[in-house]
C-alpha cells in the first residue's frame, strides 16, 4: 500500500497543505520546529484514528480553527481508497471512501503504517507503559476485534477502579456490581492476553533473524510477554480466567487499601533477551537500539504477512540516531519494497543510494516546496 496525495486543512502549523508523494521515499528536510514532524504525525493520525505525541486531540487543530482535516489518497491492492480524519473540539469523524464510519475501530486497518522514531529506541529501556502501548498499537492495526476487546477492558478497569476508590479503608466490598464488573472484566483480560502472547509469537519470528542479521550473527533474541498475573500461553481460556479470579481474590485487600486494580493486562510488560541476558537491565545502548531496530523491521514483516500488503513506513528523525551501520542495514531493507516518509535535518553524509533517489521536501516555517 502507499499513499499518492495528502492534503491538510488547519491541521498543526498548517492551514493549508497540498503534496503528492512517491511510491518509494519520500524526504522531509528543513530545520527543528518548522513542521516536519507534524506532517508525520498526520500520517500516523491517518492511520490510527489518534496521535502518537499527544492524547488531546484539540492540539492538533490549528491554532484558532474550528476544526482540522486529514485527506488522503491511498493505493491499496484492490485499488485507490479516499481516507479523511476531520478533527473537532466535539470530537472526530472517520471517513473511509467518502463514507464516515460508525466506529473508529471499523476504521482502523485501512491504512498501515510502522513509526519509528526517537523515542523507540527507548522502547527497550523505557517504561512497562511504552511497551504496552506498542503491543496495543501494533495488533490493533491487524485485528480490530482486539480494538473493540481492549476498550471493554478499559471501560470495566475504570468501573472496577471506581468501586475500589469508594470502598478505600474498609476491609470487604459488599457491591454486587463490583462482582459483575470483575467477572466480565476476567473475560475481557483473558482476551486481550491470549492475542498478545499470539502476536508476541509472531513479532518473535520476524524479529530473532532480523537481529542475527543485523547483529553480524552474533546475537540471538528472544522476546518475552510477562503478564503480572503469571498466566501461561499454553493454558486455555478457561483454565487462564480461573487463575486470574484466584490472583484478584488473593490481592483483593491490597486493591482495596490502594483503590486501583492490581492484576491484568493494563500492567503486563515485555522482555527482551540477548543471547539469555537481560538486555534492559545487562544491555548497551547499541544492544538495545538494535533490538529496537529488530522491532520495527520484524512489524514490517508481520504486517505484510497479515495484511498482504506492506505498510507505510514513518522515520522520524531517526535515521541520525543511528550509526552508519545500522542505517544502512535499514535502508538496504527498505530499499523498493516500501513506501517511506523521511524526516531529517539534512541527508548531507547519508550516501546510501535509497536516499538519493528520494522525492526531497523543503520544510521551513511552515511552507513545503520541492
Amino acid at each position: 500500500m502507499w499513499i499518492d496525495h495528502l492534503e491538510l486543512t488547519d491541521y498543526r502549523n498548517y492551514e493549508t497543505l497540498k503534496l503528492d508523494f512517491s511510491p518509494e521515499i519520500n524526504v522531509f528536510i528543513g530545520e527543528n520546529a518548522q513542521g516536519k514532524t507534524n506532517i508525520m504525525e498526520s500520517l500516523y493520525v491517518l492511520s490510527m484514528a489518534k496521535s502518537h505525541r499527544t492524547t488531546n486531540d484539540k492540539e492538533l487543530i490549528r491554532w484558532d480553527a474550528d476544526y482540522g482535516k486529514i485527506k488522503a489518497d491511498v493505493h491499496r491492492k484492490y485499488g485507490k481508497l479516499p481516507l479523511e480524519i476531520i478533527l473537532s473540539k466535539k470530537g472526530k469523524k472517520a471517513k473511509v471512501n467518502h463514507l464516515e464510519q460508525r466506529r473508529l475501530s471499523d476504521y482502523i486497518g485501512q491504512l498501515n503504517v510502522v513509526m519509528f522514531a526517537p523515542e523507540d529506541l527507548h522502547l527497550v529501556k523505557g517504561s512497562p507503559q511504552v511497551r504496552r502501548r506498542f503491543i496495543d498499537m501494533e495488533i490493533g492495526q491487524i485485528s480490530p476485534v482486539y480494538l473493540h476487546d481492549l476498550l471493554i477492558y478499559q471501560k470495566l478497569l475504570k468501573q472496577r477502579n471506581h468501586i475500589l476508590k469508594q470502598h478505600y479503608g474498609k476491609k470487604e466490598i459488599n457491591d454486587v456490581m463490583f462482582d459483575v464488573y470483575t467477572e466480565q472484566f476476567i473475560d475481557a483480560a483473558v482476551k486481550i492476553i491470549r492475542k498478545r502472547y499470539q502476536f508476541m509469537e509472531l513479532l518473535q519470528k520476524w524479529a530473532e533473524p532480523i537481529h542475527h542479521g543485523i547483529s553480524r550473527g552474533l546475537e540471538q533474541l528472544q522476546i518475552r510477554y510477562q503478564p503480572i498475573s503469571g498466566l501461561k500461553p499454553e493454558w486455555t481460556p478457561t483454565e487462564m480466567a480461573s487463575f486470574l479470579e484466584q490472583k484478584l481474590m488473593e490481592v483483593r485487600k491490597r486493591e482495596i487499601e490502594r483503590g486501583v486494580t492490581l492484576v491484568g493486562p493494563h500492567r503486563d510488560d515485555l522482555q527482551f533477551y540477548v543471547n539469555g541476558y537481560d538486555i534492559q537491565t545487562y544491555g548497551s545502548q547499541g544492544q538495545q537500539r538494535t533490538t529496537a531496530l529488530s522491532l520495527k523491521l520484524a512489524e514490517i514483516e508481520l504486517i505484510k504477512q497479515e495484511v498482504g500488503e506492506a505498510p507505510v513506513l514513518l522515520l522520524d528523525d531517526v535515521l541520525s540516531e543511528l550509526d552508519d551501520y545500522r542505517q544502512s542495514h535499514l535502508l538496504n531493507t527498505i530499499h523498493g519494497s516500501v513506501q517511506t516518509f523521511v524526516t531529517t535535518t539534512s541527508v548531507d553524509g547519508i550516501e546510501h543510494a535509497t536516499i538519493q533517489n528520494a522525492r526531497l521536501f523543503e520544510v521551513s516555517k511552515g511552507a513545503v516546496k520541492e
